[in-house]
């Protein structure tokens, strides 16, 4: 007989600045790390689980981190008609025990980024571009992981920093003026050649 006693999975909701996407935070970690996945083609070849959600018609994007699940959703589906069956849905699959993403994620999303950030830095711009990312994930990092996302710095070139916005913060249309204000305000104060601050969706 299998003695083993299995914690219930438990989970609630956290609105997040978008309005199309909802953060479902688990008592179990999902994945070390995170993985996002903006369409059913990428889920199809790395996660099991985002395809199983996708499956869902109301599903637009799914964004793992750690213990929680950012699922954007169409904008035609009402949250409440929606919001309990997906949290049913998450919980079975988060007890059943199944495979959330595949080995070999992380590396092969590591590699498509060195392929697509060989930028040679100057001396100086070297110099900068430590301090931006540390200014990114001491300050900035933390407070969009809050609401159910990521952002990740890309590039620096001219006074411009580009950076990749991830889960809630795709696509919002708060994260714009978070943007501009919040983290290109306090980039130019701590980092006077800092002018201006672009995004990218990852």
């Amino acid at each position: 007989m299998d003695t083993m006693t299995k914690h219930p999975v438990m989970l609630y909701t956290e609105q997040t600045p978008n309005p199309e996407t909802l953060k479902y935070v688990l008592n179990v970690k999902l994945l070390d790390g995170l993985a996002d996945f903006r369409n059913r083609e990428a889920a199809e070849e790395w996660s099991p689980f985002a395809t199983s959600l996708f499956d869902l018609p109301y599903v637009k994007g799914v964004y793992i981190n750690n213990n929680y699940v950012t699922i954007t959703k169409e904008f035609n589906f009402p949250w409440e008609d929606i919001m309990l069956r997906l949290k049913e849905f998450i919980k079975s699959y988060a007890e059943s025990g199944k495979e959330i993403v595949k080995d070999g994620y992380h590396e092969a999303i590591e590699k498509q980024g060195e392929e697509s950030v060989d930028i040679e830095y100057s001396e100086e711009d070297a110099t900068l571009v430590k301090k931006i990312k540390e200014l990114i994930d001491k300050y900035v990092k933390p407070a969009v992981e809050m609401d159910g996302g990521n952002i990740e710095f890309k590039s620096f070139k001219a006074g411009t920093v580009a950076v990749i916005l991830q889960g809630a913060c795709s696509g919002c249309p708060s994260s714009s003026v978070t943007l501009k204000s919040g983290i290109e305000g306090m980039l130019k104060r701590m980092v006077p050649e800092v002018k201006e601050v672009v995004a990218e969706m990852g």
